[in-house]
């Protein structure tokens, strides 16, 4: 469905900055016998509301064709995610919450997060229409295998009362119909209760080039602005913020209802401050993010075209979405990287949507030994790095894409 107005303010001023290419969605990995039945594809383009500042997809594609029992995501398969959430349920309890506080998670995936949450003494509720649901559950964190709507969230105050804590993590940007979700919260939502989100902070995509990001789930963009906007059509406002460097740079706020009497931090107006002085509204600084994307493209091919002319085995390491945006721009398929090696076993043997490059466990870098391997989710580089210290060792090298590719 193609996108003609703005989800937060409803102006129809969205002007296209970026087009990576038609691709299937990130997500979707495909068995062997999948290989030769033609991939649904859609636009990947992005654009910027000038009336209210949101950057957002001009393509929508259906949730139910995207976080289906097909869907391969699950957040405990890294130990990074692991310990950030644990740090996120801390805080967030530590700041605002009590023991026996009730919290609702939107989009809990296999519950990780809210298992956090339950060791430091919440009671807790989690929501997912994925398959990683059923993992929630086994690890006894009660889940809800649905989208998170208002429909849901009278069902969950008609069955549990009012949670005084709602958060998520990388799903807000998910949600096409933000009135809906918002109004289910203003529903569920205590008086004096507080709803937390985190997602990637679109001004460190911007500083950093990090259009991998960019794809079918991640429908929004978010900055500050355009948030506070959303809010105070429901009567609620940002009160707090929290930047992290997780997923490339991301933001964590707190929202409270207006008439709420916890205090406002001085974070709000501070980035608000930063985004005006970053520019972050002006088309040119998009058409000038989009001038360096392709820029990236030549340089990224070119080096691995040099590579694989000098005889060079090159390999992927980790098999992220974000992966598959960066694959299917470049053109980059199983000529140039003969395969990818990837922790999460529900990706095994799989393909990549698009560009149909093999992924195999991790022991394939011992058996197969690659010169190179392209890391492709940066965002974990360190920890990559750390964990394959015996190839390094052994003389093998590291390619980071972004924000340039280098060899390490």
């Amino acid at each position: 469905m193609k996108i003609t107005y703005c989800r937060i303010c409803k102006g129809s001023n969205l002007e296209k900055f970026l087009n990576l290419g038609v691709h299937p969605p990130s997500d979707a990995f495909l068995r062997r016998d999948q290989l030769d039945i033609e991939e649904k594809s859609y636009p990947v383009d992005a654009c910027l509301c000038t009336d209210c500042g949101l950057v957002q997809l001009g393509y929508i594609v259906p949730p139910e064709e995207m976080f289906n029992k097909e869907y391969v995501y699950v957040t405990s398969i890294s130990k990074t995610a692991d310990n950030h959430f644990r740090e996120y349920a801390k805080e967030v309890m530590e700041r605002y919450g009590e023991r026996g506080s009730f919290v609702v998670e939107m989009g809990s995936n296999d519950g990780t997060l809210l298992s956090h949450f339950r060791d430091f003494g919440a009671e807790v509720l989690g929501v997912d229409p994925s398959r990683a649901a059923t993992m929630s559950i086994k690890r006894s964190v009660e889940t809800i295998n649905e989208f998170f709507c208002e429909d849901i969230a009278k069902s969950i105050r008609s069955k549990y009362g009012r949670a005084q804590i709602i958060a998520g993590a990388n799903v807000f940007a998910h949600i096409n119909d933000l009135d809906d979700i918002l109004n289910g919260i203003e529903y569920l939502l205590d008086d004096d209760g507080i709803f937390v989100m985190e997602f990637p902070y679109l001004l460190e995509l911007v500083r950093h080039i990090e259009f991998d990001t960019i794809y079918h789930e991640h429908l929004s963009y978010f900055s500050i602005t355009p948030l506070v906007t959303l809010f105070e059509r429901f009567s609620m406002e940002i009160f707090d913020i929290t930047r992290t460097p997780v997923h490339g740079g991301s933001i964590r706020i707190y929202v409270k209802r207006q008439r709420s009497n916890r205090e406002t931090t001085g974070k709000l107006k501070e980035l608000l401050e930063l985004e005006k002085k970053e520019k972050l509204f002006s088309l040119e600084t998009f058409t000038d993010f989009a001038s360096k994307v392709e820029k990236f493209r030549e340089e990224f091919n070119s080096l691995l075209n040099k590579l694989k002319g000098e005889g060079a085995l090159i390999a992927g390491n980790g098999a992220p979405a974000k992966g598959n945006t960066l694959l299917n721009y470049c053109q980059v398929g199983p000529d140039l990287i003969e395969f990818i090696a990837e922790i999460n076993p529900l990706k095994h043997y799989m393909f990549t949507p698009g560009m149909h490059i093999p992924v195999l466990p991790l022991s394939s870098i011992k058996e197969k030994k690659p010169d190179y391997m392209v890391i492709l989710p940066w965002n974990l580089k360190h920890d990559i790095i750390r964990q394959e210290s015996a190839y390094r060792e052994s003389g093998g090298k590291f390619i980071v894409p972004l924000p340039e590719p280098i060899i390490l």
